[in-house]
């Protein structure tokens, strides 16, 4: 699929834009995680969390000082929060029920979203108002139009291409 694709499966309607729940493939984690640089001291958060899988392994493999999952529906925050007790990470995965049109990003400095480009555009004040200054932004498949990407790792086919935005690089 590429970056100007709209998904063709059924859709649930936040804000009234079509976010679809499509969990990012175990095998994409590399190239995220990759991209992202995620260290010691890092607050991430992954937008439209889903089933937490991607906080989880961020909290799993770093030393990030906290992982969140923000997520609307609440059957996945439900399914979220059971993924994170079975992995032992209560202490390290934060699952936020919200809208992440308007749950505050302050304070945290690296981001995943496998969103649509329509999302993304969208969300693309908010991300340069909120974010600090050299946060790293990653998303899968779908690009942020207008701003331009500081790398892009892996190729073409299916979550199997990562874009990495910084702010107040790649925004402005």
């Amino acid at each position: 699929m590429g970056s100007g694709d709209e998904p063709p499966w059924p859709m649930p309607f936040i804000e009234n834009l079509p976010v679809p729940f499509v969990p990012t493939r175990y095998e994409s984690l590399d190239l995220v995680f990759e991209a992202l640089g995620l260290g010691e001291g890092d607050v991430f958060a992954d937008l439209g969390c889903g089933d937490g899988r991607v906080a989880i392994e961020a909290a799993r493999r770093y030393p990030v000082r906290a992982s969140i999952c923000l997520e609307a529906r609440s059957d996945l925050v439900e399914r979220a929060m059971g993924n994170v007790r079975e992995a032992g990470l209560e202490d390290r995965v934060l699952v936020v029920r919200g809208d992440f049109f308007k749950s505050p990003l302050r304070g945290v400095t690296a981001v995943y979203m496998y969103l649509l480009t329509s999302i993304n555009e969208a969300l693309k004040p908010k991300l340069s108002s909120e974010l600090p200054r050299g946060a790293r932004v990653a998303t899968l498949d779908f690009t942020i139009p207008g701003w331009r990407p500081v790398r892009v790792l892996g190729d073409s086919g299916w979550q199997r291409r990562v874009y990495l935005y910084v702010i107040g690089v790649s925004d402005r």
